[in-house]
């Protein structure tokens, strides 16, 4: 059995190219949510080595391939749905969205789509979802890198624009750091304000005294 990602899925279409696409960011109190599409070459030795679940790779890792990603996919695409879209659409139709976009800014249209997890999302191609499809099929795999990194930079930039919250470290997410600077400073534009911690804020409420809803985050 193949360990780690595969062409496995790529194979099984015939009739047109095959992107995969994974989305990063839904879980953040602040900033976009986005996503990647990647058509990878057919030929298995012109596909770049060590594609994993960006999760599982470090930053530096993430950022080497991301250059290797670029010069050697067939074409390859990135999205983003803005916080405002967010609230507009809701987190689920937003992360649509910018698969959609991400799609769209191919050079190259394909006929197929795998998309990671279990929900068809209403994309520009057939769709064919795979859960844990990061770990699974390597163009999936490298459009969780490319969306994780365009995230990652673009939330960078943002500490300048919004100094004080730690953007460039936590990237919006649950963290020690950031919960305090959201009590403290309130919320900035880039928040959302539909998530829970933040709304409480603000309402006038620490989050750190209010039990932790089943499922949420706890701020240890």
């Amino acid at each position: 059995m193949a360990r780690g990602p595969t062409l496995s899925f790529e194979r099984a279409f015939v009739g047109g190219p095959v992107c995969g696409v994974d989305e990063a960011g839904r879980g953040p109190w602040a900033g976009p949510v986005s996503a990647a599409a990647v058509i990878l070459p057919e030929n298995p030795r012109k596909v770049p080595k060590g594609l994993d679940d960006s999760k599982k790779l470090t930053a530096k890792a993430r950022e080497e391939l991301e250059v290797e990603i670029k010069a050697r996919a067939v074409a390859w695409g990135v999205g983003m749905a803005s916080v405002e879209e967010i609230w507009e659409l809701n987190i689920l139709h937003a992360t649509g969205l910018a698969m959609r976009r991400a799609i769209e800014a191919l050079s190259v249209q394909p006929a197929f789509a795998l998309v990671d997890g279990n929900y068809r999302f209403k994309l520009p191609c057939e769709v064919k979802t795979v859960v844990g499809g990061d770990g699974k099929s390597k163009s999936i795999a490298a459009a969780s890198i490319l969306a994780k990194v365009a995230r990652d930079r673009l939330m960078t930039e943002m500490d300048a624009v919004y100094p004080g919250y730690g953007f460039a470290s936590h990237k919006g997410y649950n963290a020690p750091t950031h919960v305090e600077a959201l009590v403290s400073m309130g919320p900035c534009e880039i928040h959302r304000r539909a998530w829970r911690p933040v709304k409480l804020v603000l309402a006038g409420v620490d989050p750190r005294t209010v039990e932790p809803e089943q499922g949420e985050l706890t701020f240890d």
